[in-house]
């Protein structure tokens, strides 16, 4: 679907850079860091998960829901440092009310906590159906632009659950744009691949977005195969934010189902892979898929192929790759985390939940690879915090 043009110029040098993963939640890298001939599984070679913060800001926001390692130092983003999205508020503690936590966080390796953003859902430059209720779906663009998936609700309630949009934040948190259009519809989680046109700040980014309300919230709790993969192309020049270009629905016939615990249960987390190969976590079924030429191609591939299903796989949420492309993902059944081959051999699985807090319950969402890919963030909504496995 064309929603608005760029410059022909700008989408013509767009196309002729070969796209390359830049600050995706996935954390797939293009070089094999020291070590990498050890063939042992990712996980095995690490053994301790440690708390860096809490993730609760001056509001009390919590739920802490999308995690993301910043690569470069622009405005008030640090290289090294882990954003985090919130998706609860502070009312009717300790739990909150989902869809209406508006806040992002910024957290050093050494534990600093500060406040990136809190975002005034009456104060939006743009549509946003239902408000704000900050997602899994996280990513921070060259020029340090952030986007962040906004799933609203008016009370905590799957009931009250709206559409929502794609939130576009500067470097310095002030919410620039919003995206939003008839596709976007519960944006859950995200990945990206960009381009950058050397010296002129212009390029394009695609950006893969699951949503998880299509038919959910009128199915009253019973599981509907309407969850979508979108692909949204954005353009990008000079200091203009990005703009929308294209979005296209690549996967669909996800299954999902909304949740009194977790409001909406749907396709979760992504992460482009090699070849051009968008996995996604289906959460419902306990499996993980795959749509193949998810750069290029122009319908949709259903659910895609199935890589592996059931197994150590429990609820599987958020996604991100190992430097060899083996895929992680954590469950929301047992608080474990599970590694992948790209060819569907579960091959590691760790319980990751800190000692003390309840496995389970959908306490996983977000993860993230640090720069060196040699440990891996990831919150933990049973104590509201960040933790790295290392």
């Amino acid at each position: 679907m064309k929603l608005r043009a760029c410059s022909s110029a700008l989408v013509t040098a767009a196309l002729t850079l070969g796209l390359t993963a830049v600050a995706c939640p996935a954390g797939a890298a293009t070089a094999s860091p020291a070590g990498a001939a050890d063939q042992r599984p990712f996980l095995d070679r690490l053994n301790t998960v440690s708390t860096v913060a809490s993730t609760v800001p001056e509001n009390g926001d919590v739920n802490p829901y999308g995690t993301f390692t910043i690569r470069e130092s622009i405005g008030d983003l640090h290289r090294g440092n882990v954003l985090v999205s919130n998706f609860n508020n502070s009312a009717n503690p300790p739990s909150g009310e989902q869809g209406r936590g508006t806040t992002l966080v910024q957290i050093t390796p050494g534990g600093t906590r500060t406040t990136f953003a809190t975002i005034d859902p009456n104060n939006l430059p743009g549509p946003c159906p239902g408000g704000v209720g900050l997602t899994t779906a996280l990513t921070v663009l060259p020029g340090g632009w952030v986007v962040v998936g906004s799933l609203p609700t008016a009370d905590g309630s799957s009931a009250t659950a709206m559409a929502g949009c794609l939130l576009v934040l500067d470097k310095h948190g002030t919410v620039r744009e919003t995206i939003a259009n008839d596709y976007i519809n519960g944006p859950w989680d995200m990945t990206a691949v960009s381009t950058e046109k050397r010296g002129g700040g212009s390029g394009r980014t695609e950006l893969f977005v699951t949503n998880v309300l299509n038919g959910t919230v009128a199915g009253g709790g019973a599981e509907v195969d309407e969850g979508t993969v979108l692909r949204i192309t954005l353009c990008t020049e000079g200091d203009q934010p990005p703009q929308p270009v294209a979005t296209t629905v690549i996967g669909s016939g996800f299954p999902e189902r909304t949740d009194p615990a977790a409001l909406v249960v749907g396709p979760t987390g992504v992460a482009l892979g090699r070849d051009d190969t968008l996995f996604v976590a289906d959460t419902v079924r306990s499996r993980i898929t795959a749509i193949p030429h998810a750069l290029t191609r122009e319908d949709s591939a259903g659910i895609g192929r199935v890589v592996t299903e059931g197994g150590s796989l429990n609820g599987p949420l958020g996604m991100a790759l190992t430097p060899r492309g083996d895929i992680l993902t954590v469950n929301g059944g047992d608080g474990n985390i599970v590694e992948t081959t790209e060819h569907g051999r579960q091959v590691a699985t760790k319980q990751i939940n800190n000692e003390g807090t309840p496995p389970g319950a959908g306490a996983l969402f977000g993860l993230a690879l640090d720069l060196d890919h040699d440990a891996v963030y990831f919150v933990n909504n049973a104590d509201n915090a960040l933790d790295v496995l290392h």
